[in-house]
């Protein structure tokens, strides 16, 4: 599953308003950046208790983009 799909497929499954998701992907010369926009009610739900869900998403993300040879980063606003 591509990068992109998994954090909008995780993102979706957190939040009150799935419509509100909005995945971006960023390609610069450090690598690949994924933007997550979700609603402001829902940005608590997304980054968790002291930010354990974006953690595990980004852990998520790192060994997707190690499978792929890739650098990819993840930003939740």
């Amino acid at each position: 599953m591509p990068a992109k799909e998994l954090v909008e497929f995780v993102a979706r499954s957190l939040v009150d308003d799935p419509e509100a998701v909005k995945v971006d992907v960023v390609h610069d010369a450090d690598g690949t950046v994924i933007e997550l926009h979700v609603a402001e009610d829902d940005m608590g739900k997304v980054i968790g208790r002291n930010g354990s869900v974006a953690k595990a998403l980004r852990t998520l993300l790192k060994v997707t983009a190690a499978r792929d040879g890739e650098s990819i980063s993840l930003e939740i606003l």
